[in-house]
């Protein structure tokens, strides 16, 4: 079966309104406590994905929610995650500092948030949406996967022989996290 592109949807909105209640927190957040994320090392973020994309599993496997923490929020918190590591990576070649102004750390957040979604845009055209019908278990779980994946990267010192190294890895989270948000969204 070959999916079409829906015309009915305007994908590039939907992901882009999700986007902003992401980099809405991100800036607030980023307003109280500056840019102290800056001080965790690239496993340090991945494995707080981890626990996020575990957490969901796990009130996803069981149907309970003991935190009763809106799983939302935890969609929120990968992107987020996602897109610092992308900027840790970024700024670990050069020799910015930690604690950086709020307008760069923003600059900073919103350039790989461009990148991730253009580069979204670009995929979903050719997969034809299918992210539409997939279930958000499945992404859940394609996400751990990204996760488990980028771990062994890192365990491996960042060398890869024939893979892409972890950025591809926390584009498609970031993705995966966004689809799950949009899908969401539509079936309240």
């Amino acid at each position: 079966m070959i999916v079409k592109t829906d015309k009915n949807h305007d994908t590039r909105s939907e992901l882009e309104r999700e986007a902003a209640v992401c980099r809405e927190l991100f800036s607030r957040k980023t307003r109280d406590y500056g840019t102290s994320w800056r001080i965790l090392r690239l496993p340090s973020l991945t494995d707080q994905i981890f626990i996020k994309a575990n957490r969901i599993r796990s009130v996803q496997e069981s149907g309970e929610n003991h935190v009763g923490d809106d799983l939302r929020g935890e969609f929120v918190a990968m992107v987020n995650y996602a897109v610092m590591a992308l900027v840790q990576e970024q700024l670990l070649k050069g020799d910015e500092p930690l604690e950086l102004p709020y307008e760069r750390a923003m600059e900073l957040y919103d350039k790989e948030l461009k990148a991730t979604l253009d580069l979204m845009m670009a995929k979903n055209h050719d997969y034809g949406e299918a992210w539409r019908q997939m279930r958000v278990e499945s992404m859940v779980d394609l996400i751990l996967m990204k996760l488990m994946r980028i771990k062994q990267i890192e365990d491996n010192d960042g060398r890869t022989e024939v893979s892409e190294g972890p950025e591809g890895g926390y584009r498609d989270i970031v993705n995966y996290s966004l689809f799950c948000m949009v899908r969401m969204n539509n079936e309240d």
